[in-house]
């Protein structure tokens, strides 16, 4: 067993607390990755916090993981070390069902093990990314092309594959028009993947605030929901709708936003239901569906794509120290666009 510094939380009440946590030695197909930054996500803090149920504390959050290899088992080849390498919101899967063989290893029937919070197959619960190192089955990293800020990669491992995933799954590029619901963590990337692609993009935020970091992000139109003649003026424009926000949302008024044959993709994960009248569906033959992160296949698509298109998500970096007021900036929007911490502050 490896012994490193980590920070967790104590309990759904307590802030996050410098501590010492053990990472399992490194098997034949491991890797024993040095990590160097890890983003913040909202789900972190949902988690944490008790809002998706119960966890097993002490517990180290972190799913948006970049670091460097120092070690490999004797049967990996896919990673050397010294490579750039991330890893995201999974680190295990059955490989078996037929969505593991598809390469859909997120949607595993026998449950894809989470980075952390989660029993990995050894039995042992899996703890993430704030920390300074991680042991993690090499089937479960990516490579970080170098075309990719090193500061600017970690939240591509969740909210850019979180965005690119549902944007490539429902067509965005040429002659399509598609809308960002929430212009935060993973609205900004969104934005920026769907221009790649070619799409006409549009962002829908509670206020024109952002707009014109909106329109500098490669968005070509800005509306604030606040204004009702928004849902009025947009009516029927859109080909395809991801919403970013974890938080309630009149689904029925966004739903009226969408063409006939038109998809609203939810990508936010609220902690509450969020509700709709069907007649809003049937209405124009529309879609209400749900997307969650990627597979490992198409997280390396994702992540060559955004190395292609010189993608990288917006960071403000912050020490370990830093990371409960980090928390509270995120749950009062204060962040432009994702916290990243430097964990050689952990030691």
């Amino acid at each position: 067993m490896m012994r490193v510094h980590a920070y967790a939380a104590p309990s759904p009440s307590e802030p996050l607390a410098p501590t010492i946590i053990e990472r399992r030695d490194v098997g034949p197909n491991d890797v024993l990755i040095e990590i160097r930054y890890a983003g913040i996500c909202h789900s972190d803090i949902h988690t944490v916090r008790g809002d998706w149920g119960p966890q097993p504390y002490p517990l180290v959050p972190g799913h948006e993981i970049v670091g460097i290899v120092t070690e490999v088992g004797s049967e990996v080849t896919r990673h050397q070390v010294g490579d750039r390498v991330g890893v995201g919101c999974m680190v295990n899967a059955c490989r078996e069902c037929i969505n593991c063989r598809n390469g859909e290893e997120q949607y595993c029937q026998g449950g894809m093990v989470p980075t952390y919070g989660g029993v990995d197959r050894d039995g042992t619960i899996t703890q993430g990314g704030y920390a300074t190192h991680v042991v993690v089955d090499a089937d479960f990293v990516v490579s970080v092309p170098e075309g990719i800020d090193f500061t600017a990669a970690a939240p591509l491992l969740c909210a850019g594959i979180t965005t690119y995933s549902p944007l490539r799954r429902w067509g965005a590029g040429p002659g399509k028009k598609v809308a960002v619901v929430g212009l935060g963590g993973l609205g900004h990337l969104a934005v920026k993947i769907a221009h790649a692609l070619g799409a006409e993009v549009t962002v829908l935020s509670q206020s024109l605030k952002k707009q014109e970091d909106g329109l500098r992000l490669g968005a070509d139109h800005y509306h604030a929901t606040s204004d009702p003649d928004t849902f009025q003026q947009l009516a029927g424009r859109f080909d395809l709708i991801i919403n970013t926000v974890s938080a309630h949302i009149d689904v029925d008024a966004y739903l009226g936003l969408l063409a006939v044959d038109g998809t609203l993709v939810n990508v936010g994960a609220p902690a509450e239901p969020l509700t709709l009248n069907v007649f809003s569906l049937i209405g124009a033959r529309r879609s209400y569906a749900g997307s969650m992160i990627g597979g490992i296949r198409e997280t390396q698509e994702m992540l060559d794509f955004c190395a292609e298109h010189h993608i990288g998500a917006d960071v403000e970096l912050i020490s370990a120290d830093k990371i409960n007021d980090a928390y509270d900036r995120v749950l009062g929007s204060d962040v432009r666009y994702r916290f990243v911490i430097d964990t050689t502050t952990l030691g």
